[in-house]
């Protein structure tokens, strides 16, 4: 096993792939089902996800990002490093973005676990930016991780997430359980692939957040 391994990367160095590709590939072979994506988000995507959001909004919480390219959008938009919670399972991709944002607090967790964590001790979150596959989770993932991130955001905060499906990942149901409304905020062609960023906040109406269906 470790020879195959050794053996596909050094064909993917030979062909010199760009690190930041070459680290999203190797996390994708790791776990298909958590990678949104075979390549980092395209710098016009990261700015769409990051447009809405202040940089004396508050914290912000980001759910799988990856090596770092929606984290870098947020630093432009004047977010102090300091002010980001950085949640990334694959534990590579955890190291590596330890080394990039060294000021930034990086959780080698679960996004469902949020409901569970305070990441800010106390200071709930301004916004969450979330590169994670929702598509590819099963709906009670889908519940866990959207009920945890709402927990951390204050009043008024709002969680952007960016697809490559034709409509909404989050299905009506879970929005509908949740107490939640979505808006689609813009689309990039030039990414790659062509991707909607969605922004998801609370209803003027809604009922009291609940954790995952059983």
């Amino acid at each position: 096993m470790d020879l195959a391994r050794d053996s596909r990367d050094s064909l993917m160095s030979a062909l010199r792939i760009p690190a930041d590709t070459l680290a999203f590939l190797r996390a994708g072979l790791r776990d298909p089902r958590r990678v949104s994506a075979v390549v980092p988000s395209g710098r016009a995507l990261a700015r769409l996800m990051t447009r809405e959001i202040a940089a004396d909004a508050g914290p912000v919480i980001e759910l799988g990002p990856g090596t770092g390219a929606i984290t870098r959008a947020l630093l432009d938009r004047g977010v102090p490093e300091r002010q980001l919670a950085l949640v990334e399972l694959d534990p590579q991709l955890a190291g590596m973005l330890r080394r990039r944002f060294p000021a930034a607090r990086v959780l080698p967790i679960d996004a469902g676990r949020l409901r569970r964590i305070d990441p800010f001790e106390g200071c709930p979150a301004g916004s969450v930016v979330s590169g994670l596959p929702l598509l590819s989770m099963r709906r009670r993932e889908v519940m866990s991780i959207l009920s945890g991130a709402f927990r951390c955001l204050q009043e008024g905060g709002a969680f952007y997430q960016f697809t490559y499906g034709l409509r909404c990942p989050v299905p009506r149901q879970i929005l509908r359980r949740l107490g939640l409304r979505a808006q689609r905020i813009g689309w990039v062609a030039s990414n790659i692939p062509p991707a909607s960023v969605y922004r998801i906040e609370r209803s003027a109406r809604r009922p009291t957040v609940r954790g995952p269906a059983d």
